[in-house]
């Protein structure tokens, strides 16, 4: 059975997928630039947080970091999908990056309810 990946190894590859698709966005699309950077900030942070969680001293502070990535992903899917709506045309580059968001937002909703209980 394979080793499950961490959430650090796989918010890292989401947010190189982020980048590459901004910068698909800024070269091939006439979306308002603000729309991308907010992507672009919502699905890097994700990964930003979960490093960051590495380090936490305690449960309150793990489960503090995971629900600020979980707020970051939350944030990326929104941004996503409004893309998707202005952009039709990227929704195929667009959709597994949606479905990745979505998975974060419920493997660390899970993971922040049983490090909130006691």
């Amino acid at each position: 059975m394979p080793v499950p990946e961490s959430f650090q190894s796989r918010s890292f590859r989401l947010a190189v997928e982020i980048l590459k698709f901004y910068r698909h966005l800024t070269t091939h699309t006439d979306l308002p630039r603000h729309l991308a950077n907010q992507m672009l900030r919502a699905g890097t942070s994700i990964a930003a947080n979960l490093e960051e969680a590495k380090s936490a001293y305690s449960r309150r502070d793990l489960a503090s970091k995971y629900t600020i990535a979980l707020r970051e992903a939350r944030e990326c899917r929104l941004w996503l999908r409004l893309i998707v709506a202005d952009q039709p045309q990227v929704a195929d580059l667009a959709e597994p990056l949606i479905e990745e968001c979505s998975q974060f937002a419920a493997m660390l909703t899970t993971a922040v309810r049983k490090l909130r209980s006691p």
